[in-house]
């Protein structure tokens, strides 16, 4: 082969650190951006919160407030001498502790101040604002809210049972889920408590194990709440249903959990008179019964994740038209430690040795922090111009609500702020908007457009919440089908196949016409 030269011309895009780092920003959420940032404090030294105070401007501000109160003392005992004519007088000095608050003073006649040279408070501070009330106490807000094994052996206290059953109860507390169901059968935890293989234990000692968890069982269920260890739904409801007082209807009840569960969900009033042989009204007062009970003993104990969405943004009226603001509490403040800056700058040394590395290493952690403050900026910059394009696009959104929400898809919003369909992408996921109806992913305000008799558009959101209308404003004994659902919807000019109508249903979690049906 010959060899040859060829010259080729492309274009090709290469993304650079600052870059990467900008979009992986971008598209966290607030809590994983908090997290990215106390990882970044934790790791680079130029970094720093812009609420800290180092501790040298501490101390200089605290120097300087003393001196002038020293210089303040001396000019006022100056003054004082003049006008009393006594230096030696002890009033002379111009300080009258009559004058001084009650903490003030002990604290001027011991010698000390409230707070010490290096601004750390020597002395508790006395915050009168939350202490109104005897009563008060600082920790009840994060009181730890009783949990349901915590409630059950509590009362277990009262009851004369053995140490061992009083341990057999025990580990059937512990078994429960959140729900306060048995997590697992007998035979499971009977095994798992026999040492070694359970397939090589004695049949007298498992069929001991097993008397003494069935006997502890009944202990379990007889406490409160009622329900409580039931193995299903249909165990739960019968355990309810026996602490009730006798009469037909709760034996109707009864058999209906017990066997008739699918008939009482499916509302096949039919089928449930023949199979609980009980007429039409002691089915319905039967149903009004069960209906009544708890299906989850363990709610009313479960300690809920506090799962409170922190809003990005925030919607708020402006004379005629609505502005976005960003919501200050999840904004960071960072800065660059200015004192460490300085000294790198003025600790350059000479090329190729040691020195000289470690501040070439040091000057590329400070450029990473100058780029890591520049692109938080930047990204809720960006969040905020997305956020504010959306708001005017869906503005009788925040006068009349979803009802009148527009058709709007993510190329609008790109083409309007010259930005990327993959940006806004990453700026609407994970993003909350506080609006007067509540707070929002900006993702909600998007959705596809359905076509009207009149030729133009209607968003699938409007759409969605005008199913959601119909079907609180239906007659609960013949409610809606999907079908009448969507002829009801092209009578006001929204064309919507019945199929779209079942899905947007489901997504409404909205049960089918068949089990909305009242018996």
């Amino acid at each position: 082969m010959k060899p040859s030269l060829q010259f080729r011309l492309s274009q090709h895009m290469a993304l650079t650190p600052q870059l990467q780092q900008s979009i992986r920003l971008l598209q966290l959420s607030t809590l994983e951006l908090h997290q990215e940032i106390e990882q970044m404090l934790e790791q680079n030294p130029f970094l720093e919160p812009e609420d800290d105070v180092p501790a040298l401007d501490l101390a200089a501000a605290e120097f300087e407030r003393q001196r002038n109160e020293r210089q303040s003392g001396e000019d006022t005992a100056s003054s004082s001498s003049d006008a009393d004519g006594g230096p030696g007088d002890s009033d002379a000095a111009g300080i009258d502790k009559a004058d001084l608050g009650t903490t003030e003073r002990d604290d001027w006649e011991n010698g000390t101040e409230r707070e010490d040279f290096d601004g750390i408070s020597e002395t508790p501070r006395n915050n009168d604002s939350n202490n109104d009330s005897d009563d008060y106490d600082p920790m009840s807000r994060n009181a730890p809210t009783v949990s349901l094994q915590d409630h059950l052996k509590a009362q277990l206290l009262g009851t004369r049972l053995s140490t061992e059953d009083m341990a057999a109860v025990e580990v059937l507390i512990e078994s429960l889920n959140e729900d306060g169901y048995l997590a697992d059968p007998l035979e499971e935890i009977a095994a798992s408590l026999l040492p070694g293989d359970p397939e090589d234990a004695d049949e007298d000692t498992l069929d001991e194990l097993m008397s003494r968890l069935r006997c502890a069982l009944g202990w379990l269920q007889s406490l409160e709440p009622v329900g409580v260890g039931a193995a299903n739904l249909s165990d739960c409801l019968v355990l309810q249903l026996k602490t009730q007082a006798p009469s037909r209807i709760r034996d109707v009840a009864i058999d209906i959990c017990k066997h008739h569960l699918e008939l009482l969900a499916r509302r096949d009033t039919r089928k449930l008179m023949s199979a609980a042989g009980a007429t039409e009204g002691e089915v319905k007062q039967a149903q009004g019964l069960i209906v009544q009970l708890e299906p989850k003993p363990g709610r009313a104990f479960t300690r809920a994740e506090a799962n409170i969405i922190v809003p990005d943004v925030i919607v708020q009226k402006s004379g005629r038209g609505w502005k976005v603001v960003l919501n200050p509490d999840v904004m960071p403040k960072l800065r660059i430690n200015d004192l460490y800056a300085q000294a790198l700058r003025a600790s350059r040394s000479p090329r190729g040795t040691a020195a000289s590395e470690g501040h070439t290493a040091m000057s590329s952690r400070l450029q990473e922090a100058r780029w890591f403050v520049k692109n938080i900026q930047q990204r809720f910059d960006t969040i905020l111009r997305v956020s504010q394009a959306i708001v005017d696009r869906q503005k009788n959104f925040f006068s009349h609500g979803e009802i009148a929400m527009k058709p709007l898809v993510l190329r609008e919003i790109a083409d309007e702020l010259g930005l990327h369909e993959s940006t806004i992408s990453r700026v609407t996921t994970a993003k909350y908007m506080n609006t007067p109806f509540g707070t929002f992913e900006l993702k909600y305000f998007f959705g596809s457009s359905l076509n009207t008799e009149a030729g133009g558009n209607a968003s699938s959101t409007a759409v969605r919440a005008l199913i959601k209308q119909l079907v609180s404003a239906e007659d609960a004994k013949k409610p809606l089908s999907d079908s009448q659902l969507a002829t009801m919807l092209e009578e006001q000019g929204i064309q919507v196949a019945r199929r779209t109508v079942a899905k947007y249903r489901e997504a409404l979690k909205i049960a089918p016409a068949n089990l909305r049906k009242a018996l």
